[in-house]
């Protein structure tokens, strides 16, 4: 018989979630599948990203809990926190999921490659020094984090840092206010250090609903969180041990870590692209078309190397999606609307659908606003506020969207997610039975409109 004319029928750059997914199910589909990999198995999310922070979140969490328990009878003495116990905890579980990865990889039938791939022509590459061809590509290499271009940048980390440190800082500036820096103020807040939240906008949390970051303000006040908005960082220097942080309103900051939580950049640099004539736009992102593919149409992307919804759920299912168009008889592709996801802070944020702001810029809408002290606050005595948001369409009263901020937020919103993908209408919402007592129960009990949006957008 004659020799296949490429190596593999696919080879996949990057062993992240979405990367592992597209070559395990491809390889199921009986296809040829090659795998490379150059730092590890899991990608960010599982080694330097959501697992480890949320670990960490929890880690919060169990203090704040032993606070609380005296208002429910306890007598909890709360000793000082082991960090170093809980980064090795955190170890020992991550180095088990990075085998997993790699095992179900292996059991599909792919090949792994531990190395570096990077494009010779559009369906050759170079891993690890040798040379292998392939009929499709898929590009799934993730991005990493990026630091300022200010003086001093070099003394800072960065979110992969953050995971590795040897002791726990006792003073801590973090800088930016997206999903990534809110939540490890609140990590480092809640193990005890002393932190400060520097970020230009007015408010943290940017392109969410505007009740939900005026509650992330609120809640991270609560939590002793002191908010440096509008500002930038201009310098920092090394000064009596610690970090000199100076900042754009004059102001400065004496730290033991600067943590800079101010964007990520797709990794497309040095992988080739330009040799296999696959296009990128200003920031480096892979263009991609709904089926995601590339500008060479056998080369495809997937995840946050595209930059569109940078969610680990969301590059599994265009992983699986791709895997299942090219190998599994079943072309299809994965919608980029009602996609849910979550904050980790404490408590935390999860939202699904539209913003008030985006919804009321096609028309008239209803806004359902709640406010409330969660009944374990009752008695605890923590300053918390639950807020819950639901933005429906007036005319067609169809459910846009669903915001919460408030403990348990991420467990509710899954199912609300279902919901609105269903095209839910808030007299569905009304007809549904609540569970009592829970804070859940307030999404179908919400009766009075609290305000009309988008009527003036609707008149021009």
């Amino acid at each position: 018989m004659p020799s296949a004319p490429y190596d593999f029928d696919l080879f996949v750059i990057g062993g992240g979630s979405g990367g592992v997914r597209c070559a395990r199910i491809a390889a199921g589909h009986g296809a040829r599948v090659g795998v490379a990999e150059e730092r590890f198995w899991g990608g960010t999310c599982v080694n330097v990203g959501c697992v480890p922070k949320k670990l960490l979140v929890q880690a919060g969490e169990y203090g704040g809990w032993a606070d609380d328990a005296a208002g429910f009878g306890w007598e909890i003495r709360k000793g000082p926190h082991n960090w170093e116990n809980l980064i090795a905890a955190k170890d020992k579980e991550i180095n088990r999921l990075t085998g997993i990865y790699r095992r179900l990889l292996e059991s599909a039938g792919a090949m792994v490659f531990e190395a570096r791939a990077v494009f010779i022509d559009p369906h050759t590459l170079d891993v690890g020094g040798k040379r292998i061809t392939a009929e499709r590509i898929v590009i799934a290499v993730g991005g990493n984090p990026v630091r300022p271009a200010i003086p001093g940048a070099e003394l800072g980390i960065v979110s992969d840092a953050a995971f590795y440190l040897p002791v726990m800082p006792k003073r801590v500036a973090v800088v930016g206010s997206g999903y990534i820096a809110v939540e490890f103020a609140g990590i480092f807040a809640a193990l005890g250090a002393q932190v400060d939240l520097v970020y230009r906008q007015p408010l943290p949390l940017r392109g969410f609903d505007q009740d939900v970051r005026e509650a992330m303000a609120e809640a991270l006040k609560d939590q002793g969180v002191s908010q440096h908005p509008g500002c930038t960082p201009l310098t920092i220097q090394e000064r009596d041990g610690g970090k000199h942080l100076a900042l754009s309103d004059g102001s400065s900051l004496d730290v033991d870590l600067v943590f800079f939580a101010t964007g990520r950049n797709p990794l497309t640099a040095a992988l080739g692209l330009e040799k296999a004539g696959v296009a990128v736009n200003k920031d480096g992102a892979v263009i991609v078309d709904n089926a995601r593919r590339t500008s060479q149409k056998h080369i495809f992307a997937i995840g946050d190397v595209t930059d569109r919804i940078n969610l680990t759920p969301f590059a599994i299912a265009e992983g699986h999606a791709v895997a299942d168009t090219l190998f599994g008889e079943n072309p299809r592709s994965v919608s980029l609307a009602n996609v849910a996801s979550a904050v980790f802070t404490t408590p935390p944020v999860a939202s699904v659908g539209m913003t008030e702001e985006d919804a009321a810029a096609t028309g008239p809408v209803d806004i359902y606003v709640a406010k409330f002290t969660p009944m374990r606050h009752t008695l605890s005595g923590r300053t918390r506020k639950t807020m819950m948001k639901l933005v429906v369409d007036q005319k067609t009263q169809k459910v846009l969207g669903a915001h919460m901020l408030g403990e348990d937020a991420a467990e509710i919103m899954q199912g609300l997610a279902i919901a609105l993908v269903m095209g839910a209408t808030k007299a569905d919402f009304d007809r549904t039975i609540g569970i009592h007592p829970t804070a859940a129960e307030e999404f179908v009990t919400m009766r009075t409109r609290t305000r009309v949006s988008g009527v003036a957008q609707a008149a021009e």
